[in-house]
Formats: structure tokens, sequence, C-alpha cells
């Protein structure tokens, strides 16, 4: 855990820069006796811990799971931000609000009080790497920028492709193709462009080190069949593939990109809260499986007599 402050908005640049996705936490609203004041602010990661403080282990049990939640990549990104309300009463849980954007949870295991989180997922932007600096690889990145996109130009060719690239696109024009190309499929970027001719395309491929199935993965000519003429339509169509084929993936810093399921759950078997499966929960071994709880006083509860709480489970 980082200090809620200076270090806690450190940790918040530090993962933009090495573009890891999180969820920003602020407290908004909390009504006594809760621990956390308006305010209080926390930053939660893919991987499930916690940064900063918004509240006690309940609290923050909930926030964890709906902040996994959030991150979800099938997400639109509209959806990417709700209002948690977090109350004491477990007749308070709707699921879905009938107010857009607000989520409201009834924890039991809350010591009172009621606490409002606005919760924001902070994704990285796609990012779309390119080979070349002819007008269709300036059209690329010009056009991609606009969607939103980071777009990166490979200044070297034989440098390291990064980890969560979405997209490479080659658009040189017959130099330094071929090690870009095997480099993007071997390092399993999703999507693979070549800016060719269909005859020129099917050349290059069959000069590759690659096998059929890996050389199939590269896509030339690159972009969809819109008729496009001009540099800036050609790019046009290239980024409306990359958008059809959008990839699922998760972004970690440091790692490759892997195919992203929605966050595991679990419900804790004393006060039947769902909580987030992730490395930092806290969890009992009992029977043979291992049990997942919001908080201390429940798996402290189900430690001293779990037959109270699986009996009909």
């Amino acid at each position: 855990m980082v200090s809620v402050g200076t270090d806690l908005r450190e940790a918040e640049e530090g993962l933009r820069s090495g573009r890891t996705p999180f969820v920003s936490a602020t407290v908004v609203r909390a009504e006594r006796p809760t621990s956390a004041k308006p305010g209080d602010r926390a930053l939660v990661l893919p991987d499930g811990r916690i940064e900063g403080f918004v509240g006690g282990a309940c609290a923050e049990s909930t926030v964890r799971l709906h902040a996994l939640r959030l991150l979800d990549t099938d997400r639109a990104e509209s959806d990417r931000a709700l209002l948690l309300r977090i109350t004491p009463d477990p007749a308070d849980s709707t699921g879905a609000d009938p107010v857009e954007g607000q989520v409201t949870v009834g924890n039991p295991c809350l010591s009172g009080g009621a606490l409002e989180i606005f919760l924001e997922a902070m994704v990285p932007p796609l990012l779309v790497y390119v080979l070349g600096d002819a007008p269709v690889a300036r059209a690329l990145v010009t056009v991609g920028a606009a969607l939103g996109y980071e777009m990166r130009v490979a200044a070297d060719p034989a440098a390291a492709i990064p980890a969560d690239t979405a997209a490479v696109v080659v658009a040189s024009h017959g130099r330094d193709e071929e090690a870009l190309l095997e480099a993007a499929v071997r390092a399993g970027v999703p999507y693979i462009g070549l800016i060719a001719s269909r005859r020129r395309g099917a050349a290059v491929l069959a000069g590759l080190g690659l096998d059929p199935s890996q050389a199939a993965r590269v896509r030339t000519p690159a972009g969809l069949d819109i008729g496009a003429r001009s540099a800036p339509e050609i790019a046009l169509s290239v980024l409306a593939e990359i958008v059809a084929t959008r990839p699922r993936i998760t972004l970690a810093a440091g790692s490759e990109p892997v195919a992203e399921a929605p966050p595991a759950e679990a419900v804790d078997p004393v006060c039947g809260m769902t909580v987030a499966v992730v490395l930092d929960a806290l969890t009992l071994d009992h029977g043979g499986r291992q049990w997942y709880f919001c908080g201390s006083g429940c798996r402290d509860a189900f430690a001293a007599n779990p037959d109270r709480y699986l009996a009909g489970g």
C-alpha cells in the first residue's frame, strides 16, 4: 500500500506511464460511524491490490469487486464509471439501480453508516505500432490519433515490440518488413497488417520464416475492402479492420498480452457477500476447498465453526 496524498498521485502517474489499467476510487459521501471521509482515495489495480484508503476491510472488499468488474474489457467506454453506494442493510442490495450509473450494495459486515464512492476505470488507449514514413504510414498516425489510439512509429524495426501492442501495421513499402512481421507474429500481437498489393504481399509472406498458420495471421492487403484509394482512405480501411477485430486483452506492465476473462468471484459463506477472487483475498482452506471472505471477521467466524455456515450449503 502507498499513503494517501503525493505518493498516491505518483503511483497514478506511474500506472498511466506504464500503460497499466486501474480504477480510481474516491469517497464522495460518508455517514458516521464509517472510518472513511469524503475525499479519501484509492487505486485498484488489475490484480485486485488496493493502494490508498476508502474504508475498512469490508468496504474495501466491495470496492475491489466492482472496480475489477469495471476493468472488464467487454464494457463500453460509457460503462467504465459508476457511483457505488455501500450500506450496512442487506436489504438495500438492488443489483441494477433505477438510477443509471449507480449500484447499491447492502454489506452486513459494515460497522454502521454508509458510503458513496465514485469509481472510474482508467484504461490505456489501444496501442498501434506503425513501421514506415510513407504517406499511408503518416495517415495511419493522424487518423489513429483522432480515434484516441496511442500511435507509435517504429523508429528501430529491430527494437522489441511493446508487450501490450494491439496492432502492428507495416507500411514501409519494402523496407525492414520481414523482421518486424516475424517479430509481431512470434510476440502474439493480435492484429498484424502489411500495406502491399496482393501479389507483393504474398511474396513477402512466402519469404518469412513462418509456418503457414503463422503466416496466415498477417493481413495483406491490410484493411477492409472499402474501395480506398488515397493514403487517408487506406489508413481508414486499416483502422476500421482493427476496430472490427479489436482484441480483448489484459494490459499488465511488463507482461505479455493475454485473453482476459471477467474477474472470478466467490460468495462469502458467512455474510453472503460476493467477493473477487484475487491473490490478496482473505481465504481459508476447509473440506478440500478454498473459501473466500469479505473481511477477517467473517473468516474468523467461519474458522471457529464452519459447520454452522455450511449446513444446507
